[in-house]
């Protein structure tokens, strides 16, 4: 006989789960007992706030490939996960959420801490569940995390009566599940569509391929580099598919959208053909879905059904796992040259190069120049960085040049700021050994800073850099562009942020100058542990190129070229 707190981590283990994120409370308190009364070899990691317990849980999975798993007792505890959850359900990542619920005697009565979290979960999870009788727990978690890590990825949500933790039933852990109303995509695509989509690219005069994080899901990067080379086509991404195609290779363009590369949206624009795979075409990346790519032929490969035209009209839709898509179109496709579509997107490119911030002889410190500063330290790119959501992290994207999968993790659809440490977080603890960076806004880093507790008590080697420019600085952007520069409510009131981590015991150090950069990054990297770097920095640069909500990506606001520059002479 087993307890259903026993349950719970019995089956966390037969699942090879090593750790876990969580914060106790009065509902789940009877697993946390079970826990530690039966010495499971499972590592919890006591986090300071349960939205990041979540965040934790979702760095931990897009680290790893592996589902991550958060715990959180009922009431306040399970809504606050409810920020993490969406934050992983937008970015389709794989997690399994565990709380407590008040007894099934109080369900419904409004007794102390009671949400009906299976009602407030329902829009951000791929599925969930309330459990009132322990006879049904161990099925419930084998299928969360089924459902968690086939098809599409994302959150599942198990909500578990104390009652039902305390009871006791004879255990067995299912060897398979049967839902017979879950038919996750794992077959290979349609041959007839994925013929047609080789035609297609074969014919192409200006073909280009938009690489999404389906393509890392999928583990497909060595077919997908296969396919560009083979044709000779150049390579785009979302921001999620950075890293899905090493942004150093010649034929990678970088990324397009609101504020991706003017080249490579140039290039999206003009296009005749578009193979987009494992991307789902929002309009951050898209612009205006009326005037995306008017002169392409579109084929979307995505395991999701549902993405098919939700956004854009698609000539040619593949069903299908990137990999297995990618494997049936390679041998049908034709060695090709594409000379002039490659000089016309290399002309683009040299004239976005010379309106670069980085080319711009200047003394003042700005966030490109770091981001690019971070990536020559890191052996050109050898780190993984969590950036958190804002002006850094479109720096990040376009500064820090990716050429490996999973290296840059990041909110992409909620745009949740706070993300960025608590993700840092469970990525060192499913890597490691891997050299993890934090890059955080200010005003996003406040949100979740109570989070460098957890640094320290488990004691890991985080680097954070903070890009101190003491705005909201993409909300102050969308004000000078849009609100006639009335900052209302973005100038931020920071801590000391080096007097902060001094608190918690982490080293510290404030950089101002652009020639102490680069020193000040290798001087974090030499330290034996967590290290936090506060760069203030200019305050008032934007970032460019700049789509504007509802315009087109050919209607790009962008950075003048350097002898138009107000004082240019």
């Amino acid at each position: 006989m087993k307890t259903g707190g026993q349950i719970v981590w019995e089956s966390l283990l037969k699942e090879g789960v090593d750790v876990v994120f969580g914060l106790p409370g009065g509902a789940i308190l009877p697993a946390y007992d079970d826990l530690m009364k039966y010495e499971y070899p499972i590592h919890h990691v006591l986090v300071t706030h349960e939205q990041s317990a979540a965040h934790m849980a979702d760095g931990y999975a897009r680290a790893t490939g592996r589902v991550g798993v958060c715990i959180a007792t009922s009431g306040p505890g399970a809504t606050n996960l409810i920020t993490g959850l969406a934050t992983a359900y937008m970015d389709s990542s794989p997690i399994v959420a565990i709380t407590g619920q008040v007894p099934t005697s109080l369900l419904g009565r409004d007794g102390f801490q009671e949400a009906d979290v299976q009602g407030v979960s329902l829009p951000v999870t791929k599925h969930n569940y309330l459990i009132t009788d322990v006879r049904d727990l161990a099925d419930a978690i084998k299928e969360a995390f089924y459902i968690a890590g086939t098809g599409r990825p994302g959150p599942v949500l198990v909500d578990i009566c104390k009652d039902a933790l305390q009871a006791s039933v004879e255990y067995e852990y299912p060897e398979s599940v049967y839902l017979p109303g879950y038919k996750p995509n794992l077959n290979a695509p349609d041959e007839a569509s994925v013929a047609r989509a080789a035609r297609l690219l074969n014919e192409a005069k200006k073909p280009l391929i938009v690489a999404g994080q389906g393509v890392s899901i999928a583990r497909a990067e060595k077919e997908l580099r296969q396919l560009a080379e083979k044709a000779n086509i150049p390579v785009s991404t979302s921001l999620l598919g950075i890293g899905t195609f090493p942004s150093t290779h010649p034929l990678s363009i970088s990324w397009g959208g609101m504020h991706g590369e003017a080249y490579t949206n140039y290039a999206m624009q003009e296009c005749d053909v578009m193979f987009a795979i494992g991307a789902r075409l929002d309009d951050r990346l898209t612009g205006a879905f009326d005037t995306f790519a008017p002169n392409a032929k579109i084929i979307h490969v995505d395991l999701d059904p549902a993405e098919m035209g939700k956004n854009i009209t698609i000539d040619t839709p593949v069903v299908g796992d990137a990999l297995l898509t990618l494997k049936m179109l390679l041998p049908q496709m034709q060695p090709n040259e594409h000379p002039a579509w490659l000089a016309k997107i290399a002309d683009w490119k040299t004239e976005s190069t010379e309106r670069d911030i980085i080319a711009q002889e200047t003394d003042e410190l700005v966030a490109p120049y770091i981001m690019r500063q971070l990536w020559h330290a890191t052996n050109e790119g050898d780190a993984t960085v969590v950036s958190d959501v804002g002006q850094h992290q479109m720096w990040e994207a376009q500064y820090f040049h990716h050429t490996k999968r999973r290296s840059l993790l990041t909110s992409g659809g909620l745009g949740t700021m706070g993300f960025g440490l608590p993700a840092a977080i469970g990525a060192q603890m499913g890597l490691p050994d891997e050299e993890i960076w934090v890059v955080a806004g200010d005003g996003g880093f406040q949100m979740t800073m109570i989070e460098l507790s957890t640094v320290m008590q488990e004691r890991l080697p985080i680097k954070i850099a903070i890009i101190n420019n003491g705005y909201l600085g993409m909300v102050r952007q969308w004000q000078d562009v849009f609100y006639n520069k009335r900052h209302a409510g973005t100038p931020l009131f920071n801590p000391d942020f080096v007097k902060l981590a001094d608190a918690y015991g982490i080293p510290a150090k404030s950089v101002t100058r652009k020639e102490d950069v680069y020193s000040a990054i290798k001087e974090a990297q030499a330290a034996d542990g967590p290290y936090l770097l506060d760069f203030q920095v200019e305050e008032f640069t934007n970032v460019y190129p700049m789509v504007a909500p509802g315009k087109s990506n050919a209607d790009m606001i962008r950075r003048p070229m350097p002898n138009l520059m107000e004082g240019a002479e």
